[in-house]
């Protein structure tokens, strides 16, 4: 997300003189946070004793995605205006995402760590774990 940031720079990841996220942002988080989970149920698959260890990784990517939601959706929403481009660090502090965003980035996730499993184990294995 770092390097995201860095290449897009602030004037593309956030609407003109706010912190509220773009759209562009919003796309590339979600591209992100697949390929992340895409990996991440992938060698889970890999290393994993039992077949289930991919489930279980879904349902924590799940629970712990809404646990973290719950910040974003009680934030205030009014936030101070943005002047110019602004470091990384106070991008990821002062950044306002959209309600719908933090609650449907969790279920992607656990679809991402599903999916990845099954790319490892393939569909006839996974069927039968």
């Amino acid at each position: 997300f770092t390097a995201a940031y860095l290449a897009m720079g602030t004037e593309a990841a956030f609407t003109p003189g706010t912190y509220e996220v773009s759209t562009l942002w919003v796309v590339i988080s979600f591209v992100l946070g697949l390929v992340a989970a895409l990996v991440g149920g992938y060698v889970c698959a890999a290393i994993a004793r039992r077949g289930k260890a991919p489930l279980a990784l879904a349902a924590l990517v799940l629970g712990l995605g809404l646990l973290f939601a719950i910040p974003m959706l009680t934030a205030p929403k009014a936030s101070a205006p943005r002047a110019g481009g602004v470091p990384n660090l106070e991008a990821m502090q002062n950044a306002r995402t959209p309600g719908w965003v933090a609650l449907l980035n969790p279920f992607v996730g656990a679809v991402g760590v599903l999916l990845g499993a099954r790319l490892k184990r393939g569909p006839v294995e996974s069927a039968t774990a």
